[in-house]
């Protein structure tokens, strides 16, 4: 019986590391997705100066083709001049080539207004860009440790539980299937230890004389206020 205690404390053991890593499992994976957004945000965030600067860029462009349009148009207004056979007529496209004259340099000026804005925001979109390569440099570098810890926990949890499997076919299977009834209904914890009379279960005293016998007894015994197996361990010395 007390190597069948010693496998049951194994397989306690084996069932609690499981089960931290099997929480670490669903954790980092997470962890992942939350930098992932987290970067993402970042991003969207720190590129709008960027985005802005394209627009007004589109809109410089848009300026420019109105201008280019605009003086076409002057100038084949200039060359009507040439045809017109009357006064009112050539007065008419005087008025046009002035109103047109007058919408270009509307124009032009906020096309200079739109340069200036393009050169402040390119200052800000090169700042930002060094930012964004120091936060994108951080964030490949935790990415890669989470991808690494995700890794080895994937191998801690296949090694861990190959051995309970081992464990499993040690132990005798009705004293395995009460093992497993006990873990069941008490929180994943079927076996603990006693010390100075208080089980490392429930923290609670049990009887002497039931101390006494756990300690030179070889029989499993239950810990009379949480139900499970219980056995004796000299946190002193460390030896059950």
């Amino acid at each position: 019986m007390k190597e069948d205690l010693l496998l049951l404390i194994e397989l306690q053991e084996c069932d609690s590391t499981l089960v931290t890593l099997l929480a670490r499992k669903k954790i980092l994976p997470e962890k992942m997705e939350k930098l992932d957004k987290d970067f993402l945000v970042f991003k969207e965030n720190i590129e709008q100066n960027k985005k802005k600067h394209e627009e007004l860029k589109q809109k410089h462009a848009g300026k420019e083709k109105e201008v280019k349009n605009i003086n076409e148009n002057i100038a084949r207004a200039k060359q009507r001049l040439l045809e017109v056979k009357n006064n009112k007529e050539y007065q008419a496209i005087l008025k046009e080539i002035e109103l047109a004259e007058t919408s270009c340099s509307d124009i032009e000026t906020q096309i200079i207004s739109l340069l200036d804005e393009m050169d402040n925001l390119s200052l800000l979109v090169k700042k930002d860009e060094n930012t964004l390569n120091q936060e994108k440099q951080k964030y490949e570098e935790e990415r890669k440790k989470l991808e690494t810890a995700i890794s080895s926990l994937d191998t801690d949890f296949a090694d861990w539980e190959q051995k309970r499997n081992d464990l499993k076919e040690k132990i005798d299977g009705g004293l395995l299937a009460k093992y497993e009834k006990i873990k069941n209904r008490s929180n994943g914890i079927g076996v603990v230890s006693v010390w100075k009379a208080v089980c490392n279960g429930c923290h609670m005293n049990i009887p002497p004389q039931l101390y006494n016998e756990l300690q030179k007894s070889s029989e499993l015994l239950i810990c009379p206020n949480c139900n499970r197996i219980i056995y004796y361990r000299n946190k002193d010395s460390a030896a059950l």
